[in-house]
This record gives structure tokens, C-alpha cells and sequence, in this order.
């Protein structure tokens, strides 16, 4: 059975397309997916993500196990520092990909992907031996909203009277209170409640390729946070379509599409978030394996000529009708106008601008290799 978010029943009442996704039913789409795409590109959006999941490691081995369970590197990483890597399996496989965020010298937050999170905790289980310290899955205690967009900054300090202008791109803070200021009337609309009991997590942080933030905080306070965020009118709604449009056109991956267990970092061309000069991590010897050796097959994007649009599985060809690989994602990309997929291929037809065909239902469509990122990122660094 799929659960719920905290934030399920304001769903249904926005009237929003519901669907199982990662063990949750979420919100698809409340309006269209453009309106909200575009939202996001142009203005402001919030999306539910409550269904990620949340791990803490803390205890006098915390960095040490860190260092050996994730492809970055986070040793003497700052206070306030993120960083995204993957979890690997022995033969280079990926387990799953993941954001560390550094809350203290001894205390980090893992933020995995819903689909995974029980395999991910007792993957993570599996390797504590010989480490000091506490594993504490802590996904039911959590809900997080993404804001992004153009104006998420002022939208976030201003409605929700959260500070956040100061983080940089890839920080993040633990805030334990917000205090009123006496005779601040601003402030006293924006704030929610005070939640010292409760702290919550901001980070700049997102899956848009726009500047944003992630908050995580108790059930409660994310409904509020929600709540004020609507009433405002200033913040549109976004479901789970425009979320993957959004991602995919700035070429950030999905794990089951773009990631597997069968599909290397170094194969979907994410190599630069793998260290192979720290002294170990698992799976380091099988990747530096296909860094020395080559892969059989690797990520690229191809741009069709036609106005046809390529899906999940779609063959893909080469000009004389041999099968090379097939397509990861497609989409008719929504910023640029454009039929365009993610598609493994075979090594040999992943120069840029090898001509290739994909097969969409009986027909097949020209097209050829392009960079994966289809529109530039506009993140604020």
C-alpha cells in the first residue's frame, strides 16, 4: 500500500492529479504541466517532496564511515556544506545517488531517493561494522518542500520569514528558532510559529536547474509553511510531471532512468563526483577500472530532428538500423522547443554529433548526439 505525505489531504483539495510514485501517492500536476514548468522557469514553485528520504550519522566515526560509503569526498568539508555523490556497490553498480549535507564535525544528514529508502538504510546498516557510530533513519519525522524559481529567495524570506539570502549554493542551515522583532510588522506576518523543539533544515539546494530551497521540517510545520506559501499567491504549486520536465531538460538524473544498479557513474558521466585520489570508498577499484579501461556504454543526449517524442525504453539506432542502446528519458523539451531524450548507447556512437535514429512505436526518427543538458542551469552561486 502507497503512503501519504503530511501533505496529502491539501492535495486532493487543490484538486491535484494523484499517482503512486516511489511507494507515495503524489501530486502529478495540478493545473498542466507547461503552467507549472514555466512557473518554475519564470517565477516560483513548490513541490512536495516529503517522500524523500532522511538518515543522520552521527558519533566519533561519523566522517570516517561517510568517506567510505559515498563517492565525494567530505573530509574537513566546512559546517553548512552539501554535496552530492553516489553509493556504489562493489562492481561500480549504483546503489542509489544522494546529498550529504555536514550539520556538525560529527554529524551528517543523507537525503536519499524515495524508491530506495528501505534498500538504501539496509545497505547502510550493512557496512556500520567497525565504526563508531549512530544510524538514525529518520524519514517519518521529516516532510520537505522544494521552493524554486527566479524569485525563490525573496519568496522564502519574505512569506516564510526564513533568512536565506546569505547561503550560497550547496549550503545549508539548522535553524532552532525565529524570533519576532518587536514593532517588525513584516516579520510578524511572515512568521509561522516558533519550533525550538523542532528545528528546521534550509538548504540552497534543488532538482530544477533554477536557484531554490529545500526545507526540511516536522509534519507540522511544513503544512503551515505550505499553507502560507499558497495563501500568498506567490508561490504556484508544482507536481511530480514538471519536477521530471525540469530536471531532465538541464540534465540532472533520475535514479531507475539515468542510474541503476547496471548503469556506473562513470558510464552516465558523472565521474567528477567520485573522488578516486581519497583512500577508499566502495566500489573505487571498479571504477577506477572503467575510468582506466572504457565502458561499453555511456549517457548522451540526442536531439531529434522531428517533432516526435522519445520514452522510457525506446530503441535506439544507428543509421543502418543496428540496435546501439535505448533511451533513458524523452521529453519534448518545454524551454527549447525541442524533441530530445537521454539515451545509453553504445561507446562507439556517443561522440557528439553522431547521427543516430530512435524508434518510436513503428517509425523511426533522425536525430543526433548532443550534450545532455538541454537548457543552461540558472542556480545562484
Amino acid at each position: 500500500m502507497e503512503k501519504k505525505t503530511c501533505l496529502y489531504d491539501r492535495h486532493v483539495a487543490l484538486g491535484a492529479l494523484m499517482s503512486p510514485f516511489g511507494g507515495f501517492i503524489m501530486p502529478i500536476q495540478y493545473t498542466n504541466i507547461t503552467d507549472e514548468h514555466n512557473a518554475v522557469r519564470q517565477h516560483c514553485g513548490v513541490f512536495d517532496v516529503s517522500h524523500m528520504g532522511e538518515v543522520r550519522i552521527t558519533g566519533p566515526d561519523a566522517e570516517r564511515y561517510v568517506q567510505h560509503i559515498f563517492t565525494n569526498d567530505v573530509s574537513g568539508a566546512p559546517v553548512g556544506q552539501i554535496y552530492y555523490g553516489m553509493m556504489l556497490y562493489p562492481d561500480g553498480g549504483t546503489v542509489d545517488d544522494l546529498l550529504v549535507y555536514k550539520m556538525g564535525e560529527q554529524d551528517f544528514f543523507l537525503v536519499i531517493n524515495a524508491a530506495n529508502i528501505d534498500k538504501d538504510v539496509a545497505w547502510m546498516k550493512e557496512h556500520t561494522a567497525g565504526f563508531d557510530i549512530n544510524l538514525d533513519h529518520q524519514s517519518d519525522q521529516y516532510g520537505q518542500l522544494a521552493v524554486q524559481g527566479p524569485e525563490a529567495e525573496q519568496v522564502v524570506e519574505e512569506v516564510l520569514g526564513i533568512p536565506c539570502r546569505e547561503l550560497k549554493f550547496y549550503e545549508n542551515k539548522e535553524i532552532r528558532n525565529l524570533e519576532n522583532k518587536k514593532g517588525d510588522s513584516a516579520s510578524s506576518k511572515s512568521l509561522i510559529f516558533t519550533f525550538s523543539d523542532s528545528p528546521i533544515i534550509v538548504s540552497r539546494t534543488g532538482y530544477t536547474g533554477e536557484d531554490g530551497f529545500e526545507i526540511y521540517g516536522s509534519h507540522e510545520y511544513i503544512q503551515q509553511a505550505w499553507d502560507k506559501l499558497i495563501e500568498s499567491g506567490r508561490c504556484k504549486p508544482c507536481g511530480l510531471g514538471c519536477r521530471d520536465t525540469l530536471r531532465f531538460e538541464v540534465g540532472l538524473p533520475l535514479y531507475g532512468d539515468e542510474l541503476s544498479a547496471d548503469i556506473s557513474p562513470v558510464m552516465a558521466g558523472l565521474s567528477m563526483f567520485c573522488k578516486l585520489d581519497k583512500p577508499e570508498f566502495i566500489g573505487k577499484e571498479a571504477l577506477a577500472e572503467q575510468k582506466a579501461n572504457g565502458v561499453p556504454q555511456k549517457l548522451v543526449g540526442i536531439e531529434l530532428a522531428d517533432k516526435a517524442i522519445p520514452r522510457h525504453g525506446y530503441p535506439v539506432l544507428s543509421m543502418e538500423g543496428e540496435p546501439v542502446g535505448e533511451v533513458t528519458t524523452g521529453y519534448h523539451c518545454l524551454s527549447v522547443d525541442k524533441s530530445v531524450c537521454m539515451a545509453l548507447v553504445k561507446t562507439d556512437f556517443a561522440k557528439l554529433d553522431t547521427p543516430l535514429q530512435v524508434q518510436i512505436r513503428k517509425k523511426t526518427f533522425p536525430g543526433k548526439v548532443v550534450k545532455k543538458k538541454f537548457y543552461d542551469k540558472h542556480y545562484k552561486k
